[in-house]
């Protein structure tokens, strides 16, 4: 498996926050998306990187701020359509990085 590089890691987190809330405001940070939940998902390599963010964007609850500065928690995804656009997005992404990696 591929080991990302942490400027690697930021760049596929920023593009799911690009690609979700557009690149106006994002209420959450990069960190704070490639922040694991379990512990499965603590590795440096490209495929645990896509399961953290992935994980993170579909399920929500990640502390964050409005675009007015108030505190807020990122709401998941519940549509299957979203989900599935999420979901082939972050493949694409991943995909990319891994080509442009080799």
């Amino acid at each position: 498996s591929l080991v990302l590089p942490p400027p690697a890691r930021q760049a596929l987190a920023q593009a799911a926050l690009t690609y979700r809330y557009g690149d106006e405001h994002q209420p959450v940070t990069t960190a704070d998306i490639l922040t694991p939940r379990r512990r499965e998902d603590y590795g440096k390599d490209l495929w645990s990187a896509y399961q953290t963010i992935q994980e993170n964007m579909l399920k929500g609850g990640i502390s964050g701020r409005s675009a007015k500065g108030k505190r807020i928690h990122t709401r998941a995804i519940h549509s299957i359509d979203t989900d599935i656009k999420l979901n082939r997005a972050l493949w694409v992404m991943a995909e990319t990085l891994l080509e442009s990696m080799r």
